[in-house]
């Protein structure tokens, strides 16, 4: 199942573009890029990205970001939910404080929003062991009040595979978000993109496979935005460019390429169009089938011996 896109919009911020607005929880920073009225960007929201720290929406969501830069009817929102304070520093942000952490992660973000061209960008600032702890039920409670007001036709956020357990939680987050929701307010399409864990391992006709072909000079300057991590430490930009060759490379084994960079996602939409469906259920169906896989295939060789 191949895609091709995203966008998305959001809302609020005094003095740079940014205003409150109805479903943008309370100390929320939200940033519009192009300026104008926080109601209309999030309005025009097409596609969403919903993110547990700051430049997963970056790394993960590349070929969305880029489909909705290019269409002008599409517009791509962001919501990231933590605050970044945990990341990883060493170089010359080994000495940082959280505080300053906090405050240069929320810039970097806000850098990366407009490289990106978003209709919105939302940070809901939470530290992450309130999203994965107490602040679960809010947090979904946020995020749904998010989705009234953005209206989006698809919505990316984490697999329900991921071994971060933030990530874990904002995905879960933004399924049990959008089953909160009337059926007829909901989003056509959930994706779970593979962030701390690749999905190379599902099925081939269970990926939602995401073309980012092309798309290389955009990675490039999305990544830029976000120094602390990049000469922090962790060399995401990399890592992300090598897992999108790979995934384009080694998909097929007994065919020519026909992509040069891919993002392989799963399809989650089956959890929002059926409420009775239980989420550890559904992944675990979907390991259960590569251990099926793995053992036909196996079992068939031996059975010759």
């Amino acid at each position: 199942m191949t895609d091709e896109g995203g966008a998305a919009r959001a809302d609020r911020r005094p003095g740079d573009g940014s205003s409150g607005g109805g479903g943008v929880p309370d100390g929320a920073d939200v940033f519009v890029p192009a300026g104008g009225p926080v109601p209309d960007a999030l309005a025009r929201t097409s596609d969403l990205g919903v993110g547990a720290h700051p430049d997963d929406l970056e790394f993960m969501m590349l070929g969305p970001i880029a489909h909705c830069r290019a269409e002008s009817e599409r517009s791509f929102t962001g919501i990231t939910c933590t605050d970044g304070a945990g990341s990883a520093r060493s170089g010359p942000f080994a000495g940082f404080s959280d505080e300053q952490m906090v405050a240069t992660r929320r810039e970097e973000q806000r850098a990366a929003a407009r490289v990106g061209a978003y209709g919105a960008m939302v940070q809901l600032g939470h530290p992450s062991g309130w999203v994965r702890g107490t602040g679960f039920p809010s947090l979904v409670e946020e995020v749904a009040g998010l989705l009234l007001v953005t209206r989006p036709a698809n919505v990316y956020t984490h697999n329900l595979a991921d071994k971060h357990s933030t990530h874990l939680a904002v995905g879960l987050a933004t399924v049990l978000a959008i089953r909160s929701l009337d059926p007829a307010d909901r989003p056509h399409r959930l994706v779970g993109i593979e962030g701390w864990r690749s999905l190379d391992w599902l099925a081939d006709h269970e990926k939602v496979l995401l073309d980012t072909t092309g798309l290389d000079d955009l990675a490039e300057r999305l990544a830029a935005c976000f120094p602390s991590q990049i000469e922090g430490g962790k060399r995401y930009d990399l890592a992300e460019l090598g897992r999108r060759r790979a995934n384009a490379t080694l998909r097929e084994p007994r065919a020519v390429d026909d992509a040069e960079s891919m993002t392989v996602a799963m399809d989650l939409t089956p959890l929002i169009r059926n409420d009775e469906l239980d989420p550890v259920t559904f992944v675990v169906a979907a390991i259960d089938r590569l251990r099926a896989d793995v053992a036909m295939d196996l079992g068939r060789l031996l059975d010759q011996v």
